[in-house]
C-alpha cells in the first residue's frame, strides 16, 4: 500500500528524518538510502509517497519513496509515450498504404515499392540483431548505420522492429534523428512521385523543370 505524507525533521547531513502519512497515521523513519530514482535531495517538508515497513525494532521505515513530483512524472509518461506511439503508427500505416496504392495506379514504379520493402526488411533484421548483442555483450550495429538504412527507405521495417524488440525507441535523441531520415525519404518519394505524374501529363513543375 502507497502512503503520501510530508517530511519532517529531515537532517541532510545524516541523510535521514521523519514522514506522517496525510490525514494522520504511524509516523515512519525516512532514510536517504530508500529513495527510489530520486531527481534531487529532499529537503524539509518534501511532500513523498512511499510504502510502509517493519523496521525490525517494532517501529515503522518508509520504503520505495520517490518524490511526488518524480512519482507523478513516471505515472504521466506511459501516457504520453502511448499516445505519441499511436500518432506514430497511424503515420507508418498511412504512408506504406499510399506507397501501395501509387504502385498499383501506376504513379510509382514498382522498382521502388521493392526497394523500399527489401530494406525495411533488412533494417527489421538489423535492429534484431543489434537488440541481442547488446543483451549479450557482443559487437553492436552503429546508429548511423540504422538511421542510413531508415534513410534510404527501411524506416517503416524499422519502426516495427523498435515495437517488436522494444530496442531504441526510448532513446529521445536517436528517436529526432530516426523522424527526420523518414521525413526525408518521404519527401524524396513525393519528388519522385510528381515527377512521375509530371512526365505522364506533361505537367511543368518549376523545381522539376528547370
Amino acid at each position: 500500500m502507497k502512503y503520501q505524507g510530508r517530511i519532517q525533521n529531515w537532517d541532510d547531513a545524516k541523510g535521514f528524518g521523519f514522514v506522517e502519512p496525510n490525514g494522520g497515521g504511524t509516523r515512519a523513519f525516512v532514510h536517504i538510502s530508500s529513495f527510489l530514482k530520486r531527481s534531487r535531495r529532499p529537503v524539509n517538508g518534501d511532500i513523498i509517497v512511499y510504502e510502509m515497513k517493519e523496521d525490525g525494532k517494532g517501529g515503522q521505515k518508509a520504503a520505495s519513496i520517490k518524490l511526488l513530483k518524480d512519482y507523478k512524472n513516471v505515472r504521466s509518461q506511459p501516457n504520453a509515450i502511448k499516445s505519441g506511439s499511436k500518432i506514430a503508427k497511424i503515420v507508418v500505416t498511412v504512408y506504406c498504404s499510399a506507397l501501395v496504392l501509387l504502385t498499383v495506379i501506376g504513379q510509382l514504379p514498382v522498382n521502388v515499392t521493392y526497394f523500399c520493402a527489401v530494406i525495411s526488411a533488412i533494417a527489421f533484421s538489423c535492429y534484431g540483431i543489434d537488440k541481442s548483442a547488446a543483451k549479450h555483450q557482443r559487437w553492436r550495429i552503429s546508429e548511423s548505420k540504422l538511421h542510413i538504412l531508415g534513410l534510404l527507405g527501411g524506416w517503416p521495417g524499422a519502426f516495427i522492429a523498435q515495437h517488436v524488440f522494444k530496442h531504441k525507441r526510448s532513446k529521445p535523441a536517436f528517436m529526432r534523428v530516426f523522424w527526420a531520415t523518414a521525413a526525408l525519404n518521404a519527401f524524396a518519394i513525393g519528388v519522385l512521385t510528381s515527377n512521375v505524374l509530371a512526365e505522364r501529363w506533361g505537367i511543368a513543375i518549376p523545381f522539376l523543370h528547370q
